[in-house]
């Protein structure tokens, strides 16, 4: 469940704001910042797992604080890591004990990406002792035997935390040469993708590191590509590359990604975060390798380069969702152009009914700092005033200093810019776009958010077999929560990626369709109370099947808590 905060509002449609309004303009002329913000938070938060949050004790006090859906980054860590956080985020539920509270975990693959090879150590050990001798104005000569040589290189026989320097200005020559995969220096560098000679060329730009290092290739001369270091610094090993505007021929889905898929079947993964998506077809691929056994996984899109942007209609329609991943999204494209990417990939997955969810720095400096930036509170806003489903924190909780304070600062934010929605006019422009005619899902669907508003209801009651009646009230972004009971733990928790949604899960325990159905939204109402949110007397939405099991269809009543 999204948390609720610490004070309870007369209106709940939308703070103190009256309903008379009909503009988005005098919408935000009434805001006012000595209100409190709404009890309940719509967006969910997404959270990446690594080593300041994975032990059960700082995992109870992260989904106590909001966290819906927990992120495992498959770039890094065994399987066996991944199966002990796995272990971790269930005991602290069972730990937790609220059954309202349950969380989904996503996995995130590696995909078909390009990285650096590993730093000798013997380079980096040069590197560092050239680095502290920078500002003497001497020159040094170091020397050192090879015993010595390789006592260096034994202190870290992967290399992992080394890095060399590399100069502006400077020559370096990149390589596919599996020899050097081991013996990255200053002057070599090897990357682990070989068709790299035939999609770039002279004067292409190679970005390494999320784009802190730039390279601009001088000539290429078979497995060697002869660069300029125009952006120096620090490399690590096994650093991310981007060949900005380069048409590159990767598999869809790589050895080590179905690995990854067959391990979030056995383990009973919610969702896929399918990286570097760059048409349906890699989608149509995951969902064949997942198979019978995982059809009941969301596959969520990461668009995160050109090729993505480009295909993006046929990409949602095959897809869950989508991610905008901006890291390497802002590499692959001019940094000024992400913002319109963010905002046109939004809108179409509002317009499509599918959840979206906006990645990446979004508390940055955060992983040192126990507040934010302005700036990134803007972002944060911004990207909830645009229709994001969800919001994701990646190093703030996986490496930060700060991970509770991260997902506190997030709730906060995302509740203050949804009072600032104007979910009149949100809600009219989605029906309208919603095609003609529409199934009687949809049309009820429709008529529960004309509900809420001219009753004004205080929330959305939907009980739900598959999800999917929930998912379309959803999709109309009504001003008030929804609470959708299920009775199937996978869905309940997979409705974490759609805003607005609160998932509660009860198993059936009456035999008889009516009785149970009533006994659901008793429940619901009793979650409602006791979160403050609902009260003796208010009007609510029922939304449910006029009949037992999947795709009955659907009726809507008003009734008083």
């Amino acid at each position: 469940m999204k948390p609720d905060s610490e004070s309870k509002l007369e209106n709940t449609n939308n703070g103190n704001i009256p309903l008379i309004i009909s503009t988005q303009l005098e919408h935000l002329c009434h805001l006012d910042i000595s209100q409190q913000p709404t009890l309940h938070r719509k967006t969910s938060i997404i959270c990446t797992i690594g080593p300041s949050c994975d032990t059960v004790e700082k995992l109870q006090k992260m989904i106590a604080n909001g966290m819906n859906i927990a992120r495992l980054n498959f770039s890094h860590g065994s399987h066996q890591f991944h199966e002990q956080i796995i272990a971790n985020i269930r005991e602290a539920l069972r730990r937790n004990g609220d059954e309202m509270i349950d969380v989904a975990i996503a996995l995130d693959t590696k995909g078909p990406e390009i990285r650096t090879g590993i730093i000798e150590m013997f380079a980096s050990y040069v590197a560092k002792f050239t680095c502290s001798c920078k500002e003497s104005n001497r020159t040094y000569l170091l020397s050192i035997d090879h015993l010595e040589k390789e006592k260096y290189k034994g202190k870290n026989k992967h290399g992992e935390k080394n890095e060399v320097l590399l100069q502006s200005g400077n020559d370096v020559i990149v390589t596919t040469n599996d020899a050097f995969v081991s013996k990255c220096s200053s002057e070599m560098i090897y990357f682990d993708y070989k068709n790299i000679i035939n999609v770039i060329k002279k004067g292409s730009v190679i970005y390494i590191d999320d784009g802190l290092l730039m390279l601009v290739v001088k000539k290429i001369e078979g497995e060697s590509i002869f660069c300029k270091i125009e952006n120096g610094g620090l490399l690590g090993s096994r650093k991310g590359v981007n060949l900005p505007g380069a048409l590159v021929d990767f598999p869809a889905v790589t050895e080590r990604d179905c690995k990854d898929l067959q391990f979030a079947t056995k383990m009973g993964i919610d969702i896929i975060f399918a990286s570097f998506t760059r048409n349906a077809d890699g989608i149509r691929e995951i969902r064949k390798i997942l198979g019978e056994k995982g059809k009941q996984i969301k596959v969520i899109a990461k668009i995160e380069n050109q090729q993505g942007v480009d295909n993006a209609d046929e990409i949602i329609r095959e897809a869950d969702g989508i991610m905008i991943a901006r890291g390497d999204l802002g590499i692959e494209i001019p940094a000024e152009k992400v913002f319109l990417v963010q905002k046109m990939l939004t809108a179409k997955c509002n317009i499509a009914g599918k959840p979206v969810i906006c990645a990446t720095q979004m508390l940055e400096s955060m992983i040192s700092r126990p507040r934010p930036t302005r700036a990134e509170g803007g972002d944060v806003a911004n990207a909830v005033l645009d229709g994001t489903d969800c919001v994701m924190l990646s190093g703030e909780t996986a490496k930060g200093k700060y991970p509770i304070e991260a997902i506190l600062t997030m709730h906060q934010l995302c509740k203050e810019a949804e009072t600032a929605i104007f979910y009149m006019r949100t809600s009219e422009e989605l029906m309208r776009l919603t095609p003609k005619p529409t199934d009687d899902a949809q049309t009820v669907a429709i008529a529960a958010n004309s509900a809420v508003q001219s009753c004004q209801a205080v929330a959305v009651i939907c009980v739900t077999v598959s999800g999917r009646a929930a998912t379309l009230v959803s999709r109309y972004r009504p001003p008030v929560p929804i609470y959708a009971v299920c009775n199937n733990r996978t869905i309940t928790r997979q409705l974490h990626l759609w805003r607005g949604i609160y998932p509660i899960y009860l198993k059936a325990v009456n035999t008889d369709w009516r009785e149970d159905l009533y006994d659901r939204i008793r429940y619901a109402i009793k979650c409602g109370k006791e979160q403050e949110i609902i009260r003796d007397g208010d009007p609510l939405v029922i939304v449910s099947g006029a009949a037992h099991g999947y795709g009955a269809t659907y009726g809507l009543r008003i009734v008083k808590a």
